[in-house]
């Protein structure tokens, strides 16, 4: 099924809903949750909660509220978790390895994350031919040969700057259709490729200004 057009603020919010809806998932004695309560949870009001619901249907029903499963359920159909999405990193460098590590025992341990990390692929030869956590590392020659192979399309850049740019040009060659940049540095993708960066070092100068007196 498909949408019309949605906002980034719409679908940034549903992963906080979810994320609510699934520790709540496992408790027997919470089968319903109200807007009111879904949106403290999530951090938004509980109208804002109702207005990115009703983009994508009915989901509750008023005085009753949203049964947790079902919406659980839904929400996961909705943002494309419900199925595996594997995922490539290149660069096996500090960054890349910690979100290998990470996404990769909560993949093993969460029978509701999806997300798999199946390949991380560097420069560094002493690095190529290697395993993290069992995640083999491919040298970034074989980057569009073994996308294609293993059917990624999703990627994190986890590179310099300056191999930012054509790194994920390569990706998107390869046929990669969402990239999460965590170079320092922006990066133009084609239409039809969405694209999101984390500048972890622009996020942290920002917070320095909050540690004034």
């Amino acid at each position: 099924m498909r949408w019309k057009k949605i906002s980034d603020a719409v679908i940034r919010r549903l992963p906080l809903y979810l994320r609510v809806l699934d520790e709540l998932a496992n408790d027997p004695n919470t089968q319903l949750i109200s807007s009111q309560d879904l949106g403290v949870r999530a951090g938004v009001g509980p109208a804002l909660v109702r207005k990115d619901l009703a983009w994508f249907g009915e989901f509750g029903k008023q005085g009753v509220g949203y049964e947790v499963k079902f919406l659980r359920d839904e929400l996961r159909r909705i943002l494309n978790l419900d199925s595996e999405i594997k995922i490539a990193i290149v660069g096996a460098g500090s960054l890349g390895a910690a979100f290998a590590r990470y996404a990769h025992k909560r993949y093993a341990d969460d029978s509701s994350f999806n997300l798999n990390v199946v390949a991380l692929f560097d420069n560094d030869p002493g690095k190529v031919g290697t395993e993290i956590d069992g995640i083999p590392v491919y040298s970034a020659n074989e980057m569009q040969e073994r996308v294609r192979e293993l059917q990624i399309h999703m990627a994190i850049i986890a590179v310099p700057s300056e191999q930012a740019q054509t790194t994920a040009d390569r990706l998107v060659a390869a046929g990669v259709k969402a990239i999460l940049n965590f170079a320092p540095v922006k990066i133009n993708v084609p239409e039809g490729v969405h694209l999101a960066s984390a500048d972890l070092s622009l996020e942290l100068q920002c917070l320095a200004y909050y540690l004034r007196d």
